[in-house]
């Protein structure tokens, strides 16, 4: 499985979403939505073995989270405007208490909780922060091969979404540094000494995922 975390410092977590003003008056949602279209979708579809955990932390009210299933997921396109506009329905209902998750669309889960909380919700996975200064996310003997051998595969089995291959969280933060204290067990990575915005950073993880190359872990 593939967990993107995506940090919204001052993106609005309860109230009317302004679909014409994501980049200000939303608290910066313009990242987060193109940082979830990198993270779930591809040309022509949808990633099935992928999972993205908004976080919104500009109020009014607690923060709160909202997970889109790639493999479940309904009512979203390709356009900005479309999946601002599912964020949109949920931001318009009262958050359920921490710990709680409640399903507002197929595949578009809302609770409360911060960062903290979806690393310990993520306790199987290799969690990665993705940072500059931090060791490379591939080894320094990687290859990217010539054919593709991806990390992590999805398939249907009875009727059921079967997820195979490396379970990996990233960690990235919007223009704001990612300020909280990290627990031990997450690693950090860069992918490079020039910060690249979030949803570029992710088509660089599903790539190196999509390939195969040897990643650091």
């Amino acid at each position: 499985m593939r967990r993107f975390a995506i940090i919204g410092h001052r993106a609005m977590s309860q109230g009317k979403l302004p679909l014409n003003d994501m980049a200000g008056g939303a608290g910066r949602m313009d990242v987060l939505v193109r940082a979830l279209m990198a993270s779930l979708m591809t040309s022509h579809g949808f990633r099935n073995d992928t999972e993205v955990m908004l976080h919104l932390q500009g109020g009014p009210g607690p923060n709160r989270r909202i997970r889109i299933d790639g493999g479940a997921v309904k009512g979203i396109h390709a356009e900005e405007r479309s999946v601002a506009g599912q964020i949109a329905k949920v931001l318009r209902e009262t958050s359920p208490p921490k710990g709680r998750w409640i399903e507002r669309s197929k595949g578009i889960w809302d609770s409360r909780g911060d960062i903290l909380d979806t690393i310990e919700d993520w306790s199987e996975s290799t969690i990665i922060a993705l940072d500059a200064n931090g060791e490379r996310l591939w080894l320094d003997n990687s290859i990217i091969p010539l054919q593709s051998n991806s990390l992590s595969t999805s398939s249907e089995v009875e009727g059921e979404l079967v997820v195979e291959g490396i379970d990996v969280g990233f960690i990235l933060s919007d223009d704001k540094p990612l300020e909280v204290e990290l627990p031990s067990k997450v690693i950090l990575r860069s992918l490079g000494d020039v910060w690249l915005q979030g949803h570029m950073a992710i088509g660089i993880c599903h790539f190196l995922l999509d390939e195969g190359v040897s990643l650091n872990l």
